[in-house]
């Protein structure tokens, strides 16, 4: 017997928990506090026969063929599980496009012939690990942040937030600064420089390894020019055994504020935060700003949770928040589990209890359903009146 048909039969009662990122996929099963893998989203073109990130495609057709390859990577090598007859659970952004849930559920559905689908929104569920129905969700990712405010299980969908401030733009800023900073070491010990090409993964490598995000004191000492007195050690990173990059101690400061400066619209992740709770109504506010919940493996970083309160309670004593937000505490929640698979714990919750059974999408509906289109996640199709009437209000 076939290792992955002997572990299915421990796990027929147990829904799959799929997390998909634009990044990294977190999969695993439902009651499980931790998801059995945590792998880059990416697979194998055809054409150039190199990774590449499953959502990178030109039309519907190689979405749907790299999501194929993607998951019968993640079902037959990872999790050893076969997928017929299964119950999928989805978690997924409330900003996803409705093209990847369709083409999801396709593929699902048609190609490894799962018995049903839940699609649930990462902001609302992420707060089922905290026994909350309110809080103010920011999640960081790689390509942006969000914000959405829940206000008793329900988003506030008029003060959503969201900008292109993710690991991925503190991964171009740490690139600009050490791109020309890349040595050869000879034979004869010389350092010598070298024009070698840095891929995504030693960019990466190294934001994760060396840089961290500075106080808001030195923060302004460094946008003024001024070099603080005490400094990080520096940090030498070795891509091979003669190629190395010297990551001076302001290379590990600077990258992170990509995050925290304002744009030309003075925005920024601070001011997303404060702009999403002034657009709720004035008797949420002060429960939105005490119950925060941070998302996101770039929220992970050290020193990140206590610069973003430095900036909040800096950012409120200016007139534009003042006069307007009355609120001089902000207070974050610690999740049970690591910020990256937050959400996905969210969903091992949910999967384990009756709802799954009662609100899934079935094969069979979808099938007779027109045009295979699956429902958007805020449709008032199949909502009860009581729902409705929440939402209505809100």
């Amino acid at each position: 017997m076939p290792a992955y048909d002997s572990m299915s039969l421990i796990s027929d009662k147990q829904c799959i928990i799929i997390d998909i990122g634009y990044k990294y996929t977190k999969f695993g099963f439902s009651g499980e506090s931790n998801p059995r893998c945590i792998i880059p989203t990416e697979t194998i073109s055809s054409d150039t026969g190199k990774y590449k990130i499953v959502f990178n495609y030109k039309d519907t057709d190689e979405l749907y063929t790299n999501l194929v390859d993607f998951i019968h990577m993640l079902f037959f090598k990872y999790a050893l599980v076969h997928p017929k007859e299964k119950r999928v659970v989805i978690v997924e952004s409330l900003l996803s496009p409705s093209v990847i849930r369709n083409t999801l559920a396709s593929v699902l559905f048609d190609h490894f012939e799962v018995t049903s689908i839940i699609f649930l929104p990462s902001h609302v569920i992420s707060l089922y690990t905290l026994g909350i129905n309110t809080g103010l969700v920011v999640d960081v990712g790689f390509q942006e942040a969000i914000v959405i405010p829940i206000y008793e299980g329900i988003p506030v969908l008029k003060a959503w937030q969201a900008l292109p401030l993710g690991s991925k733009a503190v991964e171009l800023a740490l690139r600009d600064r050490i791109q020309n900073k890349i040595k050869l070491i000879t034979e004869k010990g010389e350092e010598v420089m070298n024009s070698f090409c840095l891929f995504d993964t030693i960019v990466e490598d190294i934001k994760v390894k060396s840089c961290f995000v500075t106080t808001l004191e030195r923060a302004k000492l460094l946008a003024n020019g001024k070099i603080p007195k005490l400094q990080p050690p520096a940090f030498r990173y070795r891509i091979d055994g003669s190629t190395v990059i010297d990551i001076e101690s302001i290379d590990r400061e600077l990258p992170f504020e990509t995050l925290f400066e304002q744009d030309n619209d003075q925005m920024s992740l601070s001011t997303m935060i404060l702009d999403s709770i002034l657009k709720c109504s004035i008797d949420m506010r002060k429960q939105l700003a005490e119950n925060i919940v941070l998302l996101g493996g770039t929220v992970m970083t050290k020193g990140f949770k206590a610069r973003l309160k430095e900036e909040l309670l800096s950012l409120i004593k200016q007139p534009k928040y003042s006069d307007k937000l009355f609120i001089n505490v902000f207070k974050f929640h610690n999740p049970p589990a690591k910020e990256n698979y937050v959400a996905w714990l969210g969903g091992s919750i949910c999967g384990a209890t009756d709802m799954i059974s009662m609100k899934s999408l079935t094969r069979d509906t979808y099938c007779e359903m027109n045009n295979n289109t699956i429902p958007d996640w805020c449709s008032l199709t199949n909502r009860s009146d009581s729902v409705i009437q929440k939402i209505l209000q809100l």
